[in-house]
């Protein structure tokens, strides 16, 4: 379903009440079950901890993300990016929109890029960056923009270090090592090497009616793997079976680890890709930074051979990032299905 609004480049921080084009049914119904309160949030990992790649793959397997401390991301490197958003998206929409995403482009300022699937508008705006950001942060700030190209060079060499660190014990934690690992011809370092990333800010500004908005729509990402960084308002929450939506509160220093679709694709079902949204308040602003990581471009993802047996075959086809993509691009929350060969796991695999 894709949709057209004409308020889709509306000042949102300067609303004073909640347009028609972003009022949502009331979210009331939606938040969590009484479980779900009972239940703590995802787990916080220290990294440092001896057992921190088996309590990494528990994670993964009951939740689909989790948090991690000790990280060596310096906190001064989070505030720099912090406030490179917050400078960005405190500019008038006017000049925003001078580095607007094209309509089949990646990279810019826009509305999130599942907008076209729902039938109202979230309350939310975001700048995606794939490649260097120079020539849209020109635009932005023509006599000053070396700073944030310099911060957001930082910010992306210390995460990709981080999400290879990350990538590796969860794949530990299922017993893959380097060795195990040859995607179309790419041994598990030259994967490493290549490694595709997209760095995606979002501001969700203060609502008048926080409980008919959506800050972002419940979604997967379509990443091996995503580190977030949030600002310290409430925002976040996580899908879980018989439990309902779970806040993931900000914690000081952490960052949110998701599980993302390829990384369902490479362990074959084993650890799912967490299903996620973002609800908006009444008084606060919160900023977000998501680092989504992937693999190289020429390498198809695929179930892990070690992790597939007679008695757990294949369950998805072969597949690039880029094609993925465009597969998620037009099918959305099905694209996981659609690269299916074989039954999901629960259907066949009884009572294990």
């Amino acid at each position: 379903m894709h949709t057209r609004h004409p308020d889709k480049y509306l000042d949102l921080n300067s609303a004073k009440e909640l347009p028609d084009s972003h009022a949502w049914k009331p979210l009331d119904h939606d938040l969590p079950s009484d479980g779900a309160s009972k239940l703590e949030s995802v787990p916080i990992i220290d990294l440092n901890h001896e057992n921190a790649m088996e309590l990494i793959g528990s994670a993964c397997k009951s939740w689909g993300a989790f948090q991690v401390v000790n990280h060596n991301i310096a906190m001064s490197l989070l505030d720099d990016i912090e406030s490179a958003g917050k400078s960005l998206f405190s500019l008038p929409m006017q000049q925003k929109l001078k580095a607007a995403r094209l309509p089949n482009g990646l990279s810019g300022y826009g509305v999130p890029r599942i907008s076209s699937f729902f039938p109202k508008l979230m309350w939310s705006e975001g700048f995606t960056i794939s490649g260097s950001p120079l020539e849209h942060a020109r635009r932005l700030w023509p006599d000053d923009y070396i700073g944030f190209c310099y911060t957001i060079q930082d910010y992306e060499n210390e995460m990709n270090k981080l999400a290879e660190r990350l990538m590796w014990l969860m794949l530990g934690s299922l017993n893959i090592t380097k060795e195990d690992i040859n995607w179309s011809g790419s041994k598990g370092d030259q994967f490493q090497a290549g490694s595709s990333s997209v760095l995606q800010l979002n501001s969700y500004p203060a609502c008048p009616d926080p409980n008919r908005a959506m800050g972002l729509a419940a979604h997967t990402d379509s990443t091996i793997l995503t580190i977030l960084h949030q600002s310290n308002t409430n925002g976040l929450q996580i899908f879980r079976q018989d439990y309902g939506w779970i806040r993931v509160p900000p914690q000081p220093g952490a960052l949110v680890i998701n599980v993302g679709d390829l990384f369902h694709i490479l362990t074959n079902g084993w650890y799912p890709s967490v299903l996620h949204r973002a609800v908006v308040n009444r008084t606060q602003h919160r900023l977000s930074i998501a680092y989504l990581y992937g693999p190289p471009s020429s390498v198809k993802i695929f179930p892990i051979p070690k992790l597939v047996d007679k008695f757990h075959p294949p369950l998805y086809r072969a597949i690039t990032w880029g094609e993925y993509l465009g597969i998620k691009a037009k099918h959305f929350d099905k694209a996981l299905r659609s690269v299916l060969v074989c039954a999901p796991r629960s259907e066949f695999l009884g009572a294990e």
